[in-house]
Order: C-alpha cells, then sequence, then structure tokens
C-alpha cells in the first residue's frame, strides 16, 4: 500500500476471491463455476465481434436488454445490464445504501467492503442458529437491505412470500434480492418488481449460463431504479460491456434451455453428493445453490480443505469463527464429484473417522 492512498481507504478489507493456482491440475470446486460449457453459438458469436474490437460496444445493450426482457416477462426500461453482477451490487450500494445498509452476517463476503467502501454505516444480521434467514429481522429497518437469495455460503433460501413480507415491511427503501444462484431450484422475485418499486432484483449469467469468465450481470426492477443505475453506470464506464461480452449473452439467451437443462444436470448431481457426504458422516445444509455447505462432526474444515487441495481438490473454506468447520464445495460433473467423494473417503479413514 502506497502512502499516497487516501486516508478513507486505508483501513478498507477488500474481497477476496476465489484462488485460481496455477501450480497443478485441480478439479477445480471452490468458486462455484459451471463445470459445462457455454450455449451453442456463443463461441461463434464472440469471434465474430472479435473482430470488430475497432469499435465501441453498444453502451445501451439495447439487443441483449430486450433479449432479457423477452426472457423474463418486463420491459427494456425494467433491464440493467452490467460487467458481472458484481458491478451491479456496487453501483446499489453507492446509489442506495446511505446512510446504512444491512444484510446477513453470514452472507456473500462483498456486502460490508462495498458498506465500508462508500462509507455506509452497515448492520450484520445474525443468521438463526440453523443458518437460514429469519425475515423478521428484516422488518422495517431504516435503511438499504441485501439478501443473497439462496444465500451464499450456506445454499438456503427464503420463499417468495417471506420476501415480499420485506418488501412490504420496507416500503421507503430500496431492497436487493441477489439471485445468482436462482436458477438451481429457488424460486425469483421478478415478478414481484411489478408490484413492487422499491424491489431491485440481481442475476448473472457466471453461473447457470456458464459465463464466468465473460463478466455479464443483470438487474430487473421498476424503471425508476434502472434509471438510477443507468446514472451511475454513464457516470463511471458506459462502455463497461464489450463487444464480445454482450454477442455472448445474446446468443446464450437464444439457447437458454440448453442452460436451464444444464441447471437440472447440476440439481441431480447436488442431491447425489448430499446423498455421499452425508454417508460420510458430513451435515450438509439444505442447498438451492450449484453447491453445497457441509461440516464433518469430528474434522476441522480447515484440515480438510488443505488435505484436499494436496490431493487435487479445490474447496472454499472461510475463517469466519462460526462457520470455520464448513467447506463450501461446488457441484461439478458427476465424475468431479465421485473424485471428491474418494478423496474424502480416504482422508477421514486415515484419520480414524
Amino acid at each position: 500500500m502506497s502512502r499516497y492512498l487516501i486516508d478513507k481507504y486505508q483501513a478498507l478489507e477488500a474481497y477476496t476471491p476465489g484462488e485460481q493456482p496455477r501450480d497443478m491440475q485441480y478439479i477445480k470446486l471452490n468458486t462455484n463455476e459451471s463445470p459445462y460449457p457455454p450455449a451453442p453459438g456463443v463461441v461463434e458469436a464472440v469471434r465474430e465481434q472479435a473482430g470488430r474490437l475497432e469499435l465501441y460496444s453498444d453502451p445501451v445493450c439495447t439487443e441483449l436488454r430486450d433479449a432479457l426482457a423477452a426472457r423474463y416477462g418486463v420491459r427494456r426500461e425494467n433491464v440493467f445490464v452490467s460487467n458481472g453482477s458484481d458491478d451491479i451490487l456496487n453501483f446499489a450500494f453507492m446509489a442506495f445504501g446511505g446512510p446504512r445498509a444491512f444484510f446477513p452476517d453470514i452472507s456473500y463476503g462483498f456486502y460490508p467492503v462495498y458498506a465500508e467502501l462508500h462509507g455506509i454505516e452497515a448492520h450484520s444480521i445474525p443468521l438463526r442458529q440453523d443458518f437460514s434467514i429469519d425475515p423478521s429481522d428484516f422488518m422495517a429497518l431504516d435503511g438499504f437491505i441485501a439478501i443473497a437469495n439462496p444465500n451464499a455460503p450456506t445454499g438456503m433460501a427464503l420463499g417468495v412470500a417471506q420476501i415480499e413480507d420485506i418488501l412490504s415491511a420496507n416500503p421507503d427503501h430500496v431492497v436487493l434480492i441477489d439471485e445468482a444462484y436462482v436458477d438451481f431450484g429457488a424460486e425469483s422475485c421478478v415478478p414481484l418488481t411489478a408490484k413492487y418499486d422499491n424491489l431491485l432484483v440481481v442475476q448473472t449469467f457466471s453461473k447457470s449460463r456458464s459465463m464466468a469468465g465473460a463478466r455479464l450481470g443483470f438487474a430487473i426492477a421498476h424503471e425508476a431504479l434502472i434509471a438510477d443505475l443507468e446514472k451511475i453506470k454513464f457516470s463511471t464506464n458506459p462502455y463497461s460491456v464489450n463487444r464480445m461480452t454482450l454477442a455472448a449473452g445474446i446468443a446464450t439467451l437464444k439457447a437458454d434451455e440448453v442452460c436451464m437443462e444444464n441447471c437440472r444436470k447440476v440439481v441431480e448431481t447436488r442431491e447425489a453428493t448430499v446423498a455421499r457426504l452425508r454417508q460420510l458422516g458430513f451435515e450438509v445444509l439444505p442447498s438451492k445453490a450449484n453447491f453445497v455447505f457441509a461440516r464433518h462432526p469430528h474434522a476441522d474444515g480447515g484440515f480438510l480443505y488443505r488435505q484436499l487441495k494436496a490431493r487435487g481438490v479445490l474447496v472454499r473454506h472461510f475463517e469466519n469463527p462460526r462457520i470455520k468447520d464448513f467447506l463450501r464445495i461446488t457441484i461439478g460433473t458427476p465424475r468431479q464429484m465421485e473424485a471428491l467423494i474418494e478423496k474424502l473417503g480416504e482422508i477421514l479413514s486415515g484419520t480414524g473417522v
């Protein structure tokens, strides 16, 4: 850190992304990427636009917004597109987060970072003992609310009726529902955007549409909220979505049934993996995401993480004291999950469990 960094950023605790080691070939189950390739036509669409890089991309993202509007049954004015959902979360905290923001204490690690970055008074609300969100804790709060649904890293989800209770109880503040994992079994709140002008639903192409490397996210909300986000975007980087990513997004939506079928495959593999983990003695939280959150009563989470990594399998481990015994395990292909179970069995048998 240089001596030139201004004071308000000196103590900023940056978000820590999942590791991307290059020292060996790993089975990567640590960053919630899709185990399946992009939809048909995506690579060709990207290749075509790669030959036109001398031209700026469409800053309004018209064609992609129209495609998303058609897919989700809304109008173009209800859709915002930007450089990954993280970009949209950042804009949302910037636009709607002051003077205070509320979010679960165990959730997506970027929420407290954005609050600190923008000088917002952050309030983290503890999860229940079973790691679920208690909707009653989010009623009548005086500030911006951000909820990941399904939550990360637990994978647990609230129902739409519970989200609607929160919206009704906070009519004067924006409620952001981060649906990065919604396509793996949870229920989307997008239909509620027609009823509540304070609801901002954020999704991503990274997980269910196999485009983590492309960086493309979108939000659906009342047109006034979308206009607010557009104002922030056009005040920072109007060309934040490049030509190739726009083309990839459009091509993906044209083959959306392929992506949704891949989600069904992930869900099937997830349920089989949960059963196998429980046979090994793991406690596994009920997941509606493309990952599971699991702990073993007789094995430290950090130990299991290190032992798996040494055997060529990457999972995510967190140092937060309340969840330090858990592993967040991305659902890969059936073969990858079989390898995970095999390695865990070796590790546990070696410890006498």
